[in-house]
């Protein structure tokens, strides 16, 4: 069989790591192939807590580097995707017997001072009982502390990153899979299957491992490069609420076992609780939160709730496989969150880079990384340039509130406030792309319910690799928590159709 064509550089993974690769590679001038087997953030990628932060808790692991690596990270984020990374005040309510005043303050003072911090505002503490960061709470719990970290949308991150790298000429391949490769003299050759059966034949200088929980099992049975390194596969479960407290603040709560869990602010009328942290030794490719979880996460919650959850309560719950560098650390929470990239090549053979762990908070810097390393094999790669750079949709000058009620609001002024701020939050810049000439609702086409119009769907179809109502509901927009089932039928319906009528594959 033939070669198809040739690229610079092969990526396995479509999750925020191999999305991110793509999108600075290309920009520095290679020639990028982008594969997936599922759809983009299919799995860890849209999994995550949706938060952007430095990690206050790893502190207390020593991971200095990482947290002010992340910290950092912040305020790249928030100036490059200004409509998908917002700040978020988060309240710790004190409890003595978990942890001494002294000690949260001396963490917090660290967490102001270990990163760059212009836009976010330094820590403080607060009387709960004088402040509307009670709201919700047990009047016993009277003292706290108030820090900044931000929200993400995690999935619709990993989109931007695509598609930044699409518009500067990588090629994004969803549901195709790599099925083997193999070192061809100074390059690779690797063989592709499409969701449609179809093969392919491509050859690669190099090759970037990015399959996050599979990046082992790609390395040893697809790639055949026998490794010494290991990944421990750590599940974080979350569940969602009806909202239980007044306010836009997040909070983060200390467990008797000494973890933390966030209470997040979600989809307006919802709370986000979690994480978890379990050795998963069963199915990576479908993980689910356990009763076990789910009730552990409830109890966690009212510890510190006036009005207590119960399981019954949670009307979605979700479970993503933490890839973590095995380190060797016995105690799932204490493994290090901080990525390795391992790199197997010498100068007669194409490289093949493995990415092992990380965070999204961190994944701009980790591409940056996993280029330096590849250097010596594009010497006219051009330097580092994303920091600077807008996402799609992220140039928003006048920030992402004027660029909603100002700008948005007086261009559209048919537009009803609640669809204007989801399209805005969604994609930023790039709803203009989606309204085009509209002059009403009506415009806009069939509506599926919960502010989705068949114009976006038949955006997020030709733009953004959706080929389900799965890919639409739960990534690229989470108004399959609002939809009846019947709604959710109609959208796989007309999904369905209009791929088909497109000639795009669907898995």
């Amino acid at each position: 069989m033939g070669v198809n064509a040739h690229f610079d550089v092969l990526i396995i993974g479509g999750g925020i790591n191999g999305a991110g690769i793509a999108r600075d590679a290309a920009g520095r001038g290679l020639s990028v192939l982008l594969v997936e087997k599922n759809d983009l953030a299919s799995a860890t990628s849209s999994a995550s807590s949706k938060l952007i932060h430095g990690g206050l808790r790893y502190l207390e692991q020593y991971e200095f580097r990482l947290v002010a690596e992340a910290l950092s990270e912040r305020e790249v984020l928030l100036n490059i995707a200004p409509h998908l990374v917002h700040p978020l005040l988060f309240v710790m309510p004190h409890v003595p017997a978990l942890r001494p005043r002294w000690m949260i303050r001396a963490g917090l003072y660290l967490y102001d001072h270990l990163g760059r911090r212009t836009r976010l505002p330094a820590s403080h503490g607060v009387d709960l009982r004088q402040s509307v960061y009670g709201a919700g709470l047990k009047p016993a719990l009277t003292n706290g502390f108030v820090y900044a970290d931000c929200r993400v949308d995690d999935a619709r991150l990993v989109i931007a990153n695509a598609m930044a790298a699409h518009e500067l000429g990588a090629e994004v391949s969803t549901r195709t899979e790599c099925l083997s490769a193999k070192r061809l003299g100074e390059n690779w050759q690797a063989t592709l299957r499409s969701a449609d059966g179809e093969t392919r034949t491509i050859s690669a200088r190099a090759l970037i491992n990015a399959a996050g929980p599979w990046v082992k099992q790609v390395l040893n049975e697809r790639l055949h490069q026998p490794s010494q390194d290991n990944v421990k596969f750590v599940k974080g479960s979350h569940i969602v609420v009806p909202r239980q407290y007044e306010g836009d603040h997040a909070f983060i709560l200390q467990n008797d076992d000494r973890r933390v869990v966030f209470m997040i602010p979600y989809e307006d009328r919802l709370t986000l609780i979690g994480t978890t942290d379990i050795a998963l030794t069963g199915n990576l490719a479908e993980p689910a939160a356990s009763v076990e979880e789910i009730t552990y996460l409830c109890e966690a919650a009212n510890r510190y709730l006036a009005r207590p959850i119960a399981p019954h309560d949670v009307v979605w719950s979700y479970a993503g496989v933490r890839p973590l560098y095995d380190d060797g650390t016995a105690n799932p929470s204490a493994i290090t969150r901080d990525y390795t990239l391992r790199l197997d090549a010498d100068s007669d053979n194409g490289p093949v880079l493995s990415v092992f762990g990380g965070k999204i908070t961190t994944y701009r810097k980790l591409a940056e990384h996993a280029l330096e390393k590849l250097r010596p094999w594009f010497r006219a790669m051009r330097s580092t340039w994303t920091a600077g750079t807008a996402l799609p949709g992220g140039d928003l000058t006048a920030g992402f509130e004027k660029f909603t009620e100002s700008e948005l609001k007086n261009r559209y002024p048919w537009l009803p406030k609640t669809l204007r701020r989801a399209l805005a939050r969604r994609h930023g810049s790039s709803v203009h792309t989606i309204l085009k000439s509209a002059q009403s609702v009506t415009d806009l086409g069939k509506c599926f319910g919960a502010e989705l119009f068949a114009r976006e769907v038949d955006y997020l179809i030709q733009h953004e690799w959706a080929r389900t109502a799965e890919d639409i509901l739960y990534r690229r927009t989470k108004t399959g928590l609002q939809l009846t089932a019947q709604q959710c039928e109609m959208l796989a319906n007309y999904v369905a159709a209009r791929v088909a009528t497109s000639g795009m594959p669907v898995r």
